[in-house]
């Protein structure tokens, strides 16, 4: 079975690395590995590629930033004539990116059997140009794999014929669970001066954040208020980097004394920085199910969630933008009043052999 394992982004790696080792090891099995080139330099692309044992790309698109509609029209462009020469059996995309949409549509089209590993997520909001990604990948592939029940009963109300869906578990767990040892052994708390659950971790990066010059300064008040008591490090995105500048934000931020702004982390480095955190601040959706996975308390700024699980029985709780919200849970960690979460079934680390094992029955019957 040929089988085109798409990426791009740096989400992305964490998901397809488990995948590319699974199906490397069964014979049934040819991945061809394709990187749309979003996340192209160092840090946010060859780093991970690395340090997860992800082998070199087959083909990459090199297609880089630009705005949504540049960045899908290119790497459909780029990607069909990846299809058209390698003539695969099917197609697999991961998570909810551009690069994830542009290459299930250019597949579907071809008449290539689609794959869409982390199906059915939903968050409800239709100005996240991801909730959009991810409604229109489902509607369009051939097998749908799901991280978490909700994944599935949003397919099922979307009229998604259930032969098409599978509950696997979460590749991104995989990875983590892969690394914690590795990470592990990593020197990076010395590095950075910090002592284990004596710090915050806090990442920002997501539009409705960072690109609301209120809202960016409102949570900058809480991130310096809780920086007060407990040191925040704080491995900055290039864009929130821009935006604080645009905004002109970067003087008060080197003023919040115990909050570090320091360069994007790896993903080994980055993965031992949360694991030891005391807790994590956060508008990004992996890391809700990364700290979920790893015991850690999370806040997460934003109003809704694509991952209720996390919330449900994980260590996730949604927070909002308000910073007297943010506070307020703030004081419920620090007084240890927080609920303790477990992890969701089937986080084990074995969601790819399960993704490969039902797409070995199914292609086997054609």
């Amino acid at each position: 079975m040929k089988i085109v394992c798409v990426a791009g982004a740096r989400p992305n790696f964490m998901k397809i690395a488990p995948l590319i080792r699974v199906f490397k090891e069964r014979p049934e099995f040819e991945p061809i590995l394709v990187h749309t080139g979003q996340h192209y330099d160092e840090k946010m692309s060859g780093l991970f590629f690395r340090e997860l044992e992800i082998p070199l790309p087959d083909a990459n698109l090199g297609v880089g930033g630009g705005s949504h509609a540049v960045a899908t029209a290119e790497t459909m462009k780029a990607f069909e004539r990846v299809c058209l020469d390698v003539k695969p059996d099917a197609v697999l995309v991961v998570g909810d990116v551009n690069g994830t949409l542009a290459c299930a549509l250019v597949a579907v089209k071809l008449g290539i059997p689609t794959v869409h590993v982390e199906a059915g997520l939903r968050s409800g909001d239709r100005t996240m140009p991801e909730e959009i990604n991810r409604i229109v990948v489902d509607s369009i592939s051939d097998f749908l794999f799901c991280t978490e029940k909700s994944g599935v009963e949003n397919l099922a109300n979307e009229g998604v014929a259930s032969e098409r869906v599978f509950l696997v578990g979460n590749v991104m767990i995989d990875s983590l669970l892969r690394s914690k040892a590795k990470a592990d052994a990593l020197p990076t708390l010395e590095t950075l001066d910090l002592e284990p659950r004596r710090y915050v971790t806090a990442t920002l990066h997501r539009p409705r954040l960072v690109d609301d010059p209120k809202a960016f300064a409102d949570v900058l008040g809480a991130l310096e208020e809780i920086a007060a008591e407990t040191p925040i490090i704080f491995p900055i995105h290039p864009r929130t980097r821009n935006r604080l500048s645009e905004f002109g934000l970067t003087e008060r931020v080197e003023k919040i004394a115990n909050l570090r702004l320091v360069e994007p982390l790896g993903y080994l480095d980055f993965l031992k920085l949360n694991a030891n955190a005391f807790a994590v601040l956060t508008d990004s959706g992996g890391l809700q199910e990364e700290t979920t996975a790893l015991g850690v308390p999370c806040l997460t700024l934003r109003e809704n969630t694509e991952r209720p699980i996390t919330c449900e029985i994980g260590t996730n709780r949604l927070v909002g933008l308000d910073p007297s919200a943010i506070l307020a849970a703030w004081r419920d960690l620090k007084n240890g009043t927080a609920r303790v979460g477990k992890v969701p079934p089937l986080w084990d680390g074995r969601a790819a052999e399960r993704i490969a094992d039902v797409l070995s029955q199914k292609f086997a019957r054609r």
